[in-house]
């Protein structure tokens, strides 16, 4: 690491728990995994929201539609100017059905707590997740801090109506 490269400074929460890590030399991803040994799970099926424990086998349950706050094991600061977007991994979303409904989700430079994947059960049946598992990834990217002006917005091109985004 050269001077002055930016660092994430993180905290475990148990003694076990897995730095993020990076599966290739060319991945832009950093691997997280549940971490389900004694914990509960905040679930929500759009309307309730409950606590879950995870079973004897350190794996929580998710029926179809509901959605879990599933825990990493630890904090982490990340240096100003930087976010690091939470992503569903593929295998995850297409062989299981589970999509992180927000997702991206962010999680911004100065959050204080411990880092969950909000995980949506999408599938028509139930589905396990397991202590350990790799969940989803975190890509770190860095944004800007404008000001924001009041004024006269006009076309820069001669693009118009549509929704907003191509």
């Amino acid at each position: 690491m050269s001077v002055g490269t930016p660092t994430i400074t993180y905290e475990t929460l148990y003694q076990d728990v897995p730095t993020p890590a990076r599966a290739t030399g060319e991945s832009a991803g950093y691997d997280v995994c549940a971490y389900l040994i004694g914990r509960s799970v905040r679930i929500s099926d759009g309307v309730h929201v409950r606590e879950r424990a995870s079973d004897e086998a350190h794996r929580l349950h998710l029926q179809p539609g509901e959605v879990a706050l599933v825990p990493l094991g630890f904090k982490a600061r990340l240096p100003d100017g930087y976010e690091a977007q939470v992503r569903i991994r593929s295998s995850i979303a297409f062989k299981r059905g589970l999509i992180i409904p927000n997702g991206p989700g962010t999680i911004d430079a100065d959050y204080p707590d411990e880092w969950m994947v909000m995980l949506k059960n999408d599938s028509p049946r139930n589905v396990v997740i397991e202590h350990g598992e790799r969940i989803a990834q975190i890509v770190l990217a860095r944004y800007a801090v404008l000001e924001w002006a009041p004024g006269t917005v006009g076309p820069s091109t001669n693009r118009t109506g549509g929704i907003g985004s191509t």
